[in-house]
């Protein structure tokens, strides 16, 4: 039996969560062990989890990208640009993509080594308890480790179709639509969330007919519904086709020829024939190899480790964070978790507040968000304000060629504290910290309006919608 190596914290997995908990935890003064499976086209370590291997990272790449192409086909001429040919090289586009995940892989590597953490790379695995806490074996090695404080931070994987499995040639999770080598001339989707919409957006811009299958009947139903509604408008402006309220009732699969049969929302059978479809239909948590059965670790009914408000487990010294519990599957939200866990185990006080974390589509036009929508203050009873201002009338958009969407400034009625932000349009992905930085120190739509925005600039929105409020927007 190899011998143990005793450390203060062990984190199982590098991805967003693992990684920045190992980090916090070694400035702390921690002996740190982070253990991750991730392999990159070598067969070496990948750390980063499924953000930046197969996630986060390479779909911006690739949304840069595409956005570019798009650009240089249809928007340059508007600003004297003249290009006589434009074409796309694809092979070369997801080179750029892979080296920009692997200098990411490097990145996290470097932090590790700068910060004292030792890094093992395979997959971890409960042993049973042990006298300094919990042993931990990796896969694959003789390597044995002991600590009595252990951090799970094992990610999520894509939710397959029923009946359907993702052979990532035809049938793509986000890791197969990552890597399509040539634009498929018809690309179907079966999902319009995040993914689906980013995704979709990367292969309509390259040329791809796409035809996006949903099975909600409201677009984008956790947005803002004044905000999904112009996205929608936007993006079958722009050539997607998407579909609301289908029930998919089988793929088949025939040669080189995938046939997906549903019904329409008015119940009638149709058919789409494409050549590559993209299943995002939402992600599971990833428990599979972990062994907690043998410290007693408990799963809820769909599968989440079972936490309490600290990301605690029921079983002493365990946490639990990321994708792999309750909450938004959203990489800066298991950085906030990591941050705060590492904090507690060092015995200070860390917090999340769940209700200030922000949400973020990469598309064109970007859609963001924080706090609540006008559709949850109605059903709750709240009364509230509203302001909101186009960047239609705002010179840095008009400028830019940029003039699509709108941000939303909600507040309360009384106190006018802010209650949510929301916004489709440019940039919206950056314009969002202001609402969360307002939200975090309990700000009201007056306390935004007042500050000053530098001109011209797209965050004079954010400014001109919280004016709105109180019916005193400057612009329109």
């Amino acid at each position: 039996m190899a011998a143990e190596t005793l450390f203060d914290v062990v984190v199982i997995g590098a991805g967003p969560g693992g990684y920045t908990f190992a980090i916090r935890a070694a400035q702390l003064g921690l002996r740190v062990a982070c253990v991750d499976a991730w392999r990159n086209d070598k067969g070496g370590p990948a750390p980063g989890g499924t953000c930046t291997n197969i996630g986060c990272i390479p779909s911006k790449a690739l949304l840069h990208s595409s956005e570019h192409f798009e650009n240089a086909t249809r928007h340059f001429g508007d600003h004297g640009i003249r290009i006589e040919s434009v074409a796309i090289d694809v092979e070369k586009m997801l080179a750029r993509k892979a080296t920009v995940v692997r200098q990411n892989n490097e990145g996290i590597l470097y932090l590790f080594k700068k910060n004292k953490i030792t890094f093992f790379h395979g997959q971890a695995r409960f042993e049973a308890r042990s006298a300094d806490g919990y042993r931990i074996a990796v896969a694959g090695t003789d390597t044995m480790l002991s600590a009595p404080q252990v951090v799970i931070a094992t990610g999520s994987v894509p939710r397959p179709l029923p009946g359907v499995a993702f052979d990532e040639k035809r049938v793509l999770s986000n890791d197969g639509a990552l890597a399509i080598p040539q634009v498929p001339r018809r690309l179907g989707v079966i999902g319009a969330g995040v993914v689906g919409l980013e995704l979709g957006s990367v292969w309509r811009r390259l040329g791809a007919e796409v035809t996006m299958l949903e099975a909600l009947p409201a677009f984008l139903p956790t947005a803002d519904e004044q905000i999904a509604r112009e996205a929608l408008k936007q993006f079958t402006r722009q050539g997607l086709k998407i579909q609301l309220g289908v029930d998919i009732e089988g793929v088949d699969v025939a040669g080189e020829a995938i046939k997906v049969r549903y019904l329409d929302s008015n119940k009638a059978p149709q058919a789409l024939e494409c050549d590559k479809l993209i299943v995002s239909i939402g992600r599971l948590p990833t428990t599979e190899g972990l062994n907690g059965q043998a410290i007693g670790l408990k799963l809820d009914e769909r599968g989440f480790i079972e936490v309490d408000a600290s990301c605690q487990t029921a079983v002493a010294g365990v946490w639990a964070i990321g994708d792999v519990v309750r909450g938004p599957m959203l990489a800066h939200k298991a950085e906030e978790e990591a941050v705060a866990v590492a904090e507690t185990i060092a015995g200070q006080h860390g917090h999340v507040d769940l209700d200030t974390i922000p949400w973020v589509i990469y598309t064109a036009p970007e859609i963001a968000w924080v706090g609540r929508t006008e559709q949850q203050l109605k059903a709750s009873g709240q009364a509230y304000r509203a302001g909101f201002f186009p960047f239609a009338a705002n010179g840095r958009a008009r400028a830019m060629g940029d003039t699509a969407g709108l941000v939303k400034v909600l507040a309360d009625a009384q106190t006018d504290r802010v209650l949510g932000v929301h916004a489709v349009g440019p940039m919206a992905s950056e314009l969002i910290a202001e609402a969360v930085l307002a939200m975090a120190f309990n700000a009201s739509s007056e306390d935004i309006a007042r500050v000053v925005h530098a001109h011209p600039t797209l965050s004079e929105v954010t400014r001109e919608a919280a004016l709105a409020v109180e019916g005193r927007a400057l612009n329109i």
